[in-house]
């Protein structure tokens, strides 16, 4: 199903079943009945869709999430990209503080290295150096993914459709300027109540966590919303993601940015 010959009823449809699950917090059926498994230019639009309700809520967009920087998740879905979603200010939690499993559908974690930034990203290159140069700093980060589709029964359509499979995320408290650190040498480990889950490193994340800001910061412009300062990044996981239930303590270490955790409520 090409881009041209995805009806706009069918954007609409598929739309309105993602927002439907996440207003009743019941999982729905996948949307590639509606748009296809590959049609970027459809899935982007679906996503677009739900931005736009969400805004209308007076919900505010403070950066941006990339997804699928695995190459063997891509490999599995079969796409040889990331994508990216919004992240609002309703997603953010402090570090340590309790996350409502009552936002949450079937929540899986990820530890990440986030960027925040102090310049725009609008126009020039939008190369390594030029993101370097607007980097504020890095920090450790939770992100905590979320499906409104059933059991993540997901494509590359599906995930994209929802804005990246996303949901909420914690910051750390330990900020390094990217002259203090590279984000391609950290090693991650990430533990469930005090049992290891997860480990990785920066190379993990598109082979160096910066290529995951170049390719957003690229295609955030082409779409014609760029990078903004003050915008937070979640540049994609450094390791495998791990199911969550409620009570649970996730915490994740990532050398030289220190520790960060996220608390899920009881019920």
């Amino acid at each position: 199903m090409g881009a041209m010959q995805t009806r706009s009823y069918e954007i609409d449809a598929a739309s309105d079943r993602l927002l439907a699950a996440a207003a009743t917090g019941v999982p729905c059926q996948p949307v590639r009945d509606l748009i296809g498994s590959t049609d970027m230019a459809a899935a982007y639009a679906v996503q677009a869709r739900g931005t736009a309700a969400r805004l209308a809520t007076g919900a505010k967009v403070v950066g941006r999430k990339v997804g699928l920087t695995s190459r063997a998740v891509q490999a599995q879905i079969g796409v040889d990209q990331p994508d990216l979603g919004y992240l609002f200010d309703d997603m953010a939690y402090g570090d340590g503080h309790t996350i409502p499993m009552s936002r949450l559908l079937q929540p899986k974690v990820e530890a990440e290295v986030a960027f925040v930034l102090k310049g725009d990203l609008d126009t020039g290159p939008l190369d390594d150096q030029q993101i370097r140069a607007a980097v504020d700093y890095v920090t450790a980060a939770i992100e905590i993914v979320d499906s409104r589709i059933q059991n993540w029964d997901i494509t590359f359509g599906d995930t994209v459709a929802d804005n990246g499979s996303s949901a909420l995320y914690v910051l750390g408290a330990t900020r390094k300027t990217l002259d203090e650190i590279e984000p391609v040498n950290v090693e991650m480990t990430m533990t469930v109540n005090g049992t290891q889950v997860s480990e990785g490193n920066g190379a993990a994340c598109l082979d160096d966590p910066i290529n995951a800001v170049v390719w957003l910061a690229r295609q955030a412009s082409t779409f014609g919303d760029p990078l903004r300062a003050g915008q937070v990044i979640l540049s994609g996981a450094l390791g495998p993601m791990a199911a969550v239930q409620p009570g649970d303590l996730v915490t994740a270490t990532v050398s030289g940015l220190g520790s960060v955790t996220a608390n899920f409520s009881k019920e």
